[in-house]
């Protein structure tokens, strides 16, 4: 059921459709180097065919995944032999580029600048990732995108009665097709190769949705625990947290679950989320958290997948505060981009005469001695005086703790100078 033209090829629109970029470059015979960049089972290796063909050339497809760079070398090689004695050029079609290191990226280079190949790199991974500048800057980048729902049963029904395919030997129910739209996920393959094995187990011309629940078994979820697709969903995830979304938060957490993340990594990003986007609004929120942690580090999955959910909605649902995260961004510059100052006097401790001597100590007020139990005393070094690092939002607990650090200010500020106790 591979396609064998560009009006075959199911998604792809933005790409493929009359007038757009790569159909038209195709359709022009403007050959250059390439790089297809999307999920499994949207066409890429497809379309490198296609191109093949329009070009009328020779399509060597290998794989980074199972050859070296000897064998990459020796390809480029005959392509360059081809179209110095018979001026045609090979098309190069190299699938999942991404596993050559950035290194080993370089063998490509010489080729790609005398343009004795015309190179198509195929990945899954993001380019900008995975790929040398070098590289980059020599081939046009295409995005190839999951197929939708509606293209996937476009695939499935060809299929269902192509000569290439089932041949309309079968029928395929209402509920069966849904199922395996829903199982396939975009991938055309996928869903090609589900509805092969449900015919092949048929014991009838009728595939139901019970048969293809029998196939097929489970979901494969696309899903990279190093890659892109990894850090897309931490990414909803934690932004479904900060705009308190439970709803939003819960789906992402179970796609990376159910995906086979790693339950440990899922728990320290929500203990990170509870500092960084409840805060101090709600202080129990970090105790919430790291008891999920000791949850999953105690029982493992699948048990630790209700603690893990239980901390992404309460975070989902509490108030929520930056200014604990902005504060210490502020603070870490000031660290960071400042030369660091002596510490002041007055805050240093004197256990020596000499130290005494020298005035260490002196003028610190013990606050457990005064009656509001605020000193009129700076502690930051001179030139940061007055700096204002926590700022609290005026909801939930913080609300409380800037009502609190008000009346301190006043204190601090206007209160009556107590005798000083050295410590």
């Amino acid at each position: 059921m591979r396609p064998t033209t560009l009006d075959e090829v199911a998604g792809q629109g933005e790409i493929l459709g009359k007038g757009k970029p790569l159909r038209t470059l195709i359709e022009r015979r403007d050959w250059r180097s390439f790089l297809f960049w999307g999920p499994p089972g949207t066409g890429k290796t497809t379309v490198g065919r296609i191109l093949a063909e329009c070009a009328q050339t020779r399509f060597v497809h290998l794989s980074a995944a199972l050859t070296g760079v000897k064998e990459v070398r020796g390809a480029l090689e005959r392509s360059r032999e081809r179209h110095l004695t018979e001026g045609r050029r090979d098309i190069l079609f190299l699938d999942e580029v991404h596993r050559f290191t950035r290194a080993q990226q370089d063998v490509l280079l010489p080729y790609l600048e005398e343009g004795t190949v015309i190179f198509i790199g195929a990945t899954t991974e993001n380019p900008s990732f995975v790929l040398n500048a070098a590289v980059l800057s020599r081939c046009q980048l295409f995005c190839f995108l999951p197929l939708s729902e509606q293209e996937t049963r476009d695939v499935l029904r060809r299929a269902v009665g192509d000569s290439r395919g089932l041949a309309g030997r079968f029928e395929v129910e209402d509920e069966a097709e849904t199922l395996l739209v829903a199982l396939a996920d975009g991938d055309a393959r996928r869903a090609l190769t589900m509805l092969e094995l449900a015919a092949s187990i048929a014991r009838g011309p009728r595939i139901d949705r019970g048969l293809v629940e029998e196939a097929v078994q489970r979901k494969s979820l696309r899903y990279d625990r190093a890659g892109e697709e990894h850090y897309n969903l931490i990414s909803a995830l934690h932004k479904s947290v900060r705009n308190s979304d439970p709803d939003a938060a819960l789906y992402w957490l179970l796609r990376m679950i159910e995906s086979g993340e790693d339950p440990r990594y899922l728990a320290r990003r929500l203990i990170r989320m509870a500092s960084e986007d409840v805060g101090l609004a709600d202080p129990s929120a970090l105790g919430v958290a790291v008891a999920a942690m000791r949850a999953v580090e105690s029982i493992g999955l699948p048990e630790c997948d209700l603690a893990l959910a239980q901390v992404a909605v309460y975070l989902a649902c509490a108030p929520k505060s930056n200014a604990l995260y902005v504060g210490v961004g502020e603070a870490r510059t000031d660290v960071m981009e400042r030369s660091g100052e002596p510490v002041p006097l007055h805050l240093r401790n004197a256990p020596t005469d000499l130290m005494k001597n020298l005035g260490y100590g002196k003028g610190y007020q013990y606050a457990h001695d005064l009656e509001e139990r605020v000193a009129r005393m700076d502690c930051l070094p001179p030139s940061l005086v007055g700096r204002r690092y926590y700022r609290p939002q005026g909801i939930g607990y913080e609300k409380s703790l800037g009502e609190r650090l008000e009346e301190i200010r006043k204190a601090r500020e206007g209160g009556v100078d107590e005798p000083s106790r050295e410590d």
